[in-house]
């Protein structure tokens, strides 16, 4: 049986490493300029992650993830070779890598990621989950329209950030983001599906956000590039009929302290209970709410 790494809330190898200086913290901040974009847009892309050594290695984890029955498999919080269950739109979708293969697990505490979700949060990380989306060449699927926190109305307040990270360039061939800019604005819509149909979120909109809705923009990223996103934002990817797959995982947090509604309805709940979310082990801190004022100082 593989060894559960989330009991190990730091970095287990040495994949990504840490600033020793406050020069070299301040050099991973994104600007005031695109905070002030993720503000207005609900999104911002083309934040780099990962250099070439770094994708190569989670590529190399993930390929093990594909054969079910791997080691660690037990270690997941869900697992789907095909979320669609269409042999023609194959969508491979997980939660749980961070648990399983070291590379994923320390991606949660990659600096570029820290002190760039720092500064879109307002000062503490906590991890809520990982999550795979990946999409084979010539059949790869749909991501359908949909808004993070429609998943996860049983943490409140609403203090979430989701981070997409390519590990192949996104394009809108293969399968890239769309964003609906702006509307991260909008009330919380009916969920519609995730895998299936691209055109049942129309059922849900009013006139005035379905004219909003028809011009998204399309997020092409190179490999090892990330964009960040709003809990609210309405977001989808279309099917990959490329030569070459899209994969891509995501890493989800949040800031202020999240509490549980009602008893959780998925395995990677810790508690099934209504105690607050950051109280389980499964849910750690990448920047500390102790730790908040000595980055602050670290990157400014």
């Amino acid at each position: 049986m593989a060894n559960d790494l989330s009991t190990q809330h730091g970095l287990t190898s040495g994949l990504f490493t840490l600033p020793t200086t406050a020069e070299a913290w301040r050099a991973l901040r994104i600007s005031d300029e695109q905070v002030r974009f993720y503000a207005e847009n609900g999104y911002l892309p083309g934040v780099r992650m990962l250099d070439d050594h770094q994708i190569e290695a989670l590529r190399a984890e993930l390929q093990e993830f594909f054969t079910p029955g791997h080691d660690g498999s037990e270690l997941w919080y869900e697992y789907h070779t095909n979320e669609s269950g269409d042999p023609n739109q194959v969508l491979f979708h997980a939660l749980g890598a961070w648990r399983i293969k070291p590379g994923f697990h320390d991606l949660l505490w990659n600096p570029r990621f820290t002190v760039a979700a720092s500064q879109l949060l307002g000062g503490r990380v906590r991890f809520w989950h990982d999550q795979l989306f990946c999409k084979p060449a010539r059949h790869g699927g749909v991501v359908a329209w949909h808004q993070d926190y429609s998943y996860w109305t049983r943490t409140k307040p609403m203090a979430h950030l989701t981070c997409w990270i390519g590990l192949d360039d996104s394009t809108v061939a293969n399968g890239a983001v769309h964003y609906v800019p702006g509307s991260h604005r909008w009330d919380l819509l009916p969920i519609t599906g995730l895998a299936g149909n691209m055109e049942a979120i129309r059922e849900v909109l009013t006139p005035a956000q379905w004219e909003q809705f028809i011009n998204p923009v399309a997020v092409e990223l190179k490999r090892g590039e990330c964009t960040f996103h709003h809990p609210l934002m309405v977001h989808g990817s279309f099917a990959n009929r490329t030569e070459l797959p899209r994969r891509a995982g995501d890493q989800r947090v949040f800031g202020r302290r999240a509490f549980g509604q009602r008893r959780a309805d998925v395995a990677w709940s810790a508690a099934r209970s209504t105690r607050p979310a950051d109280d389980g082990f499964l849910f750690p801190f990448a920047v500390r709410p102790a730790g908040d004022a000595r980055l602050k100082r670290r990157v400014e």
